[in-house]
C-alpha cells in the first residue's frame, strides 16, 4: 500500500492568470484537479506546506488525499511548476486516481551487494544506465524503489530488469525487450590508456608544425630568390 499524504485545500472561485497571481500574493500555490472524466476544479493550497512537500523528493510518485473544504479526492501529481529564480513553486497539475487506475510513474533504481560481485572486487566499475524505472501500476501499489542485485556479477556482464520479480500489477513501460539496467565495465590498463585516442598528438602537432614550416620556406632555385652562385645583373644592363 503506497503511502499517502493529506494536503489540506481550498476551491477557487475564480481562474486565469491574474486569479492565480492573487493567490501567490495570498500565500497559496493555485492548482487544478482533473481527470477521472470529470470537470477539472481549480484549488490553491498553502505555500509553505507544499513547498516542504515537493522539497522532500518523490513527489510526481507519491498519493495524495486533497481535502477540499471537507471532500477527499485522491490524486497523483503530474506537473508543476517553480519559480526560476526563487525555486518555489508557482502552479501544480494533479490527477484523480481510483483503485483501477494504471499510472505511469518512474521508480529508483537501487544497487546492492557490490562487495559480492568479483567484477566490481577486481577493479571494475558500474555503469548504470538506468537510475530510474517507468512503470505502470496502481495508485495504491507504487513501488518505493527496485533492488538490483550485484552478487556473482563478472566484468563484461550486465544487469537486466528480469533480474527482479515486479510486484503483482506492475510492468516496465518498455516491454518489448528485457532492457539493460547497469554493466560492470572493466577499467583501462596502463597499455590501453597509452593507446587511447589523443595519444602521441604532441608528436604529430610537431611534425605538422615541421611540415607547415616547410611549404611556407620558398624552394630552392624557385623565382623572386637567386639560383646559388647565379650572376649579377651588369651594370647598365637591362632588367
Amino acid at each position: 500500500m503506497a503511502n499517502v499524504i493529506e494536503i489540506k485545500a481550498s476551491a477557487r472561485t475564480r481562474s486565469g492568470k491574474g486569479a492565480a497571481r492573487t493567490a501567490r500574493r495570498e500565500g497559496k500555490v493555485p492548482a487544478v484537479i482533473y481527470g477521472a472524466k470529470m470537470e477539472p476544479v481549480g484549488i490553491v493550497c498553502d505555500f509553505t506546506e507544499m513547498s516542504k512537500i515537493i522539497t522532500r523528493g518523490r513527489f510526481l510518485a507519491t498519493i495524495f488525499d486533497i481535502d477540499i473544504d471537507g471532500k477527499k479526492t485522491r490524486v497523483i501529481p503530474r506537473e508543476f511548476q517553480l519559480d526560476p529564480v526563487k525555486d518555489t513553486p508557482l502552479h501544480v497539475d494533479f490527477l484523480r486516481v481510483t483503485p483501477e487506475s494504471r499510472i505511469r510513474v518512474r521508480v529508483p533504481a537501487r544497487f546492492i551487494n557490490d562487495a559480492a560481485s568479483p567484477g566490481l572486487k577486481r577493479g571494475g566499475v558500474l555503469n548504470i544506465v538506468r537510475r530510474e524505472i517507468e512503470v505502470y501500476c496502481p495508485p495504491d501499489t507504487i513501488p518505493e524503489f527496485f533492488d538490483f542485485d550485484l552478487t556473482g556479477l563478472e566484468i563484461g556482464r550486465s544487469i537486466h530488469i528480469s533480474a527482479i520479480e515486479l510486484p503483482p500489477g506492475v510492468r516496465p513501460t518498455i516491454g518489448d525487450r528485457d532492457f539493460t539496467v547497469a554493466t560492470v565495465a572493466g577499467a583501462l590498463t596502463k597499455d590501453e590508456e597509452a593507446a587511447a585516442p589523443g595519444a602521441g598528438d604532441g608528436a604529430a602537432a610537431g611534425g605538422d608544425a615541421k611540415a607547415a614550416a616547410a611549404k611556407a620556406a620558398p624552394a630552392a632555385g624557385a623565382k623572386g630568390a637567386p639560383a646559388a652562385g647565379g650572376k649579377a645583373p651588369a651594370a647598365g644592363g637591362k632588367k
